[in-house]
């Protein structure tokens, strides 16, 4: 089954390759959609695809790459669009 989930990270989440992690672990499990930092330092994130691995993403962004320090993850369960091709960092 296809999912949506919309997701916001807490913590040491910027300036440590948060995003170019979250890239690479969910193009290798076959997510699309987009992660970008905010400006009041938490890291935003719009995930597409199967749910399990929609989940595997989720898990990782609970854990973050070397160096990040997340204290919590808000997921927002929406409704599956399909309008990804890929998955990209937004500047």
């Amino acid at each position: 089954m296809k999912v949506r989930a919309h997701v916001f990270i807490s913590g040491v989440v910027q300036g440590v390759f948060f995003r170019a992690t979250t890239r690479r672990e969910a193009r290798k499990w076959g997510v699309n959609g987009w992660v970008r930092n905010l400006p009041d330092g938490r890291v935003e994130a719009v995930f597409e695809g199967e749910e399990e691995a929609v989940r595997r993403l989720i898990e990782f962004c609970k854990r973050g790459p070397p160096g990040a320090k997340v204290t919590h993850v808000d997921v927002i369960w929406e409704e599956y669009k399909g309008e990804f091709e890929d998955f990209n960092i937004i500047y």
